[in-house]
């Protein structure tokens, strides 16, 4: 769902929300409805991971690596939490990539992150995940953008930039601050994979470290 479309039912909803007390209060409930849709269907519930959200991802294959999933998890949390960078909230989480797709059983699990230092960055969360694909294991991770019902609705406000929008919105300390969120979490992760890797025996020196997206973190 486009932008446009998402602030045209909420204005229509802010419409209807103004009326009701002059004609029903069946408009009331009209409007609550459209805003609650707008945002809903434009940004996605928790469990939901869209496409279009995604702004930096990453991901590499560990060959001969089947059932070596949880290990990836568990050393990527530990690697996190020993970096002791403040303010960091880990969970694993069932993901789907949408709500049809979700009730039909399509998921995955991820490990979330999110940095809640800076208000500005709190809708740029990390999804990290390690699946077996046949004998191998595919580790990857993605920066998406998903702010909160109330980070939503500021966005809608005009001439208001308290949550950035896009990433070239961001000023140039708030654009740092990500970048080190997210190299911070990308070194955790690939600490992860690496040792997984060595434990097979294999070498890592030549598995790509660039993302690909805005940030380019290598």
């Amino acid at each position: 769902m486009s932008k446009g479309t998402i602030v045209a039912l909420v204005v229509a909803g802010l419409i209807c929300l103004i009326l009701a007390p002059i004609f029903s209060h069946v408009f009331g409930f009209i409007g609550l409805v459209l805003i609650v849709a707008g945002l809903y269907f434009g940004f996605g519930p928790d469990g939901i991971l869209k496409k279009g959200q995604v702004k930096e991802t990453w991901g590499t294959m560990i060959e001969k690596a089947h059932g070596k999933a949880e290990d990836v998890f568990n050393d990527s949390e530990f690697f996190i939490n020993d970096s002791k960078v403040p303010n960091l909230s880990m969970a694993r989480k069932s993901m789907t990539p949408g709500i049809v797709t979700g009730l039909i059983g399509k998921s995955r699990d991820f490990l979330t992150i999110r940095d809640h230092g800076n208000y500005r960055l709190q809708p740029y969360q990390i999804y990290v995940n390690a699946r077996d694909y046949g004998e191998n294991l595919v580790v990857s991770w993605h920066l998406l953008y998903k702010p909160t019902l109330l980070q939503s609705l500021l966005l809608l406000l005009p001439y208001v930039n308290v949550i950035p929008a896009t990433l070239a919105d961001l000023d140039l300390f708030d654009e740092s601050d990500l970048r080190s969120y997210l190299t911070n979490i990308d070194n955790c992760v690939f600490k992860a994979v690496e040792k997984t890797a060595q434990g097979l025996g294999q070498d890592t020196s030549k598995i790509n470290r660039k993302s690909k997206g805005f940030l380019g973190i290598s």
